[in-house]
């Protein structure tokens, strides 16, 4: 009875109906056969039931409302498709689609759920296998809190849910733990912006501070030069003596020679006063100067933030909350080899897992600390692409990759920090517009 009513669910997929009706005729199929109480999901039991059994949670025991934060987290879109399309269920769904058909799956042991947990375990073997030393929720819920530290999110997420020793409050922290996921990247978001609007602000109000001191300046230049004309017209006025007449009187010489040393005492003192503020003026020009490029830089690494910042919201909105949106696109590359040169040593387990989620293949040399300079030849040759962190990566090795790349026609591409959310924008802008 079990495999009749199998054939007559795969059957009821695989005709030529919309999405909503094949699930509906599915639904129907396993709620209306005979043997429909055996396939029913079992509610999850207890966290004292579960670690007094001393096994896994099964997929199909979770509550229908974690089915969907599993899957979009813990399995890529194209692990998806290769399990639907052995259960003849995904067709040429899209990716939401095949999100909504693996959800629907997930609920049922003999309708495909069974191979879904398969693909989990396998995939997050690692990450099962540490959580299994955790004696209770509290060590559990340690693991956790290191895994979220280090961005380890998929294969924890997965290991704490089917923990044996896992409560149902540790459920509903990791749950929104991931849920908030979204939310902090939005947050940085609209922080970066508000950076970049302080900056603008500063550097107007030091613009109209220059240009006030410069009006300034320019006031006293033209007040002394005035001063200095008409000095130079009264003397010029002042009827030129005769020769006998030359020498003054005793009782004009020191009015005179008063009215001379203080005549030169101000030109002198104008005169220094214009060189410094002639200085003063060139510091100010050549800190505008630096303000206005310190500036620009900050823009630029700004634009290119915001970028890199609304990739990676749309890849976790997919990843973490795929049901947020029915126009959501997940970035796949199966079949691709990346090479990463350069990074730094604890990022790389991170880079791998996120170039291996999306379905690519990843290669890593460090540049040249440890791996010898003459692996990356054989390394160029077997990638498609060649990526490398130009704020982690020596001179020597950058200059190789481009001479090896310009050798086999390989295309590289220069990232701006060795961070996984500059890879991931990367990444979106060589695939996710059909870049070939």
């Amino acid at each position: 009875m079990a495999s009749h009513l199998s054939h007559m669910l795969t059957t009821s997929l695989l005709q030529p109906a919309p999405l909503a009706a094949r699930l509906a005729r599915s639904e129907l199929i396993l709620k209306g056969g005979p043997d429909a109480a055996d396939l029913a999901p079992r509610e999850r039991g207890d966290a004292g039931t579960a670690e007094a059994s001393g096994r896994r949670t099964r997929l199909w025991e979770f509550d229908r409302s974690l089915h969907c934060s599993i899957i979009g987290t813990c399995l890529s879109t194209a692990e998806l498709r290769s399990i639907l399309a052995k259960l003849k269920v995904a067709g040429g769904a899209s990716d939401h689609e095949l999100h909504s058909l693996a959800v629907a799956v997930a609920n049922r042991r003999e309708g495909g759920a069974k191979f879904l947990q398969k693909a989990l375990d396998r995939r997050h073997h690692a990450a099962i296998t540490r959580y299994a030393r955790a004696k209770d929720a509290a060590e559990v819920s340690a693991l956790w809190a290191e895994s979220l530290k280090q961005g380890d999110i998929p294969g924890a997420y997965w290991a704490v849910l089917t923990h044996p020793a896992t409560t149902e409050e540790l459920v509903k922290r990791v749950f929104g733990d991931v849920h908030m996921l979204s939310h902090l990247m939005g947050a940085a978001n609209r922080a970066d912006i508000r950076r970049l609007r302080q900056l603008e602000q500063d550097n107007a109000a030091l613009a109209a501070k220059v240009e006030r001191q410069q009006r300034q300046l320019r006031d006293g230049f033209t007040a002394r030069d005035e001063t200095i004309r008409s000095l130079n017209a009264m003397l010029a006025s002042e009827p030129q003596p005769r020769q006998e007449d030359a020498r003054p009187c005793p009782d004009e010489e020191p009015g005179v020679t008063a009215l001379l040393r203080d005549l030169n005492h101000r030109l002198a003192r104008e005169a220094a006063r214009r060189e410094r503020s002639d200085q003063r003026v060139s510091e100010l020009i050549a800190m505008l100067a630096e303000t206005e490029r310190a500036l620009q830089s900050s823009q630029q690494q700004c634009r290119s933030a915001l970028q890199e910042l609304q990739s990676v919201e749309s890849h976790l909105a997919v990843t973490v909350q795929p049901d947020a949106g029915a126009g959501a696109q997940g970035l796949a590359l199966p079949g691709v080899t990346l090479l990463y040169v350069g990074g730094r040593a604890h990022q790389i387990p991170l880079l791998r897992a996120l170039i291996e989620r999306i379905g690519a293949r990843f290669l890593h040399h460090d540049g040249g600390i440890e791996h010898g300079a003459a692996l990356l030849p054989g390394l160029v040759s077997r990638a498609d692409r060649v990526l490398f962190p130009i704020d982690c990566v020596s001179h020597d090795a950058v200059a190789m990759i481009k001479r090896l790349c310009r050798q086999t026609g390989k295309r590289y591409a220069p990232l701006r920090t060795a961070s996984l959310a500059c890879l991931l924008a990367a990444l979106v802008r060589m695939y996710g517009a059909g870049d070939d």
